[in-house]
């Protein structure tokens, strides 16, 4: 079975989600990534919608921005900005 091509439409939401807010907290990758106990590659990979990640990861990255994880998946949340 071939692999698909474009990322899963809600991979990509989270991904988008996840790094506006951590631009609109001035949290560098690294940053965020020390304090989610990732790694920086793995929260870029994240960002670029190249990574699939588990609910658990999911948590600890809306943990370590402060905010629930239901609000990282919203497909509004740039908007509620």
């Amino acid at each position: 079975m071939e692999k698909p091509t474009t990322p899963n439409p809600y991979r990509l939401i989270f991904a988008q989600n996840m790094r506006q807010v951590r631009r609109l907290k001035e949290l560098s990758q690294e940053e965020l990534a020390f304090s989610a106990r990732v790694s920086k590659t793995y929260i870029s990979e994240i960002e670029r919608g190249s990574r699939s990640v588990s609910i658990d990861v999911m948590g600890q990255i809306a943990d370590a921005l402060g905010m629930p994880l239901e609000e990282l998946v919203r497909k509004d949340l740039l908007q509620l900005r």
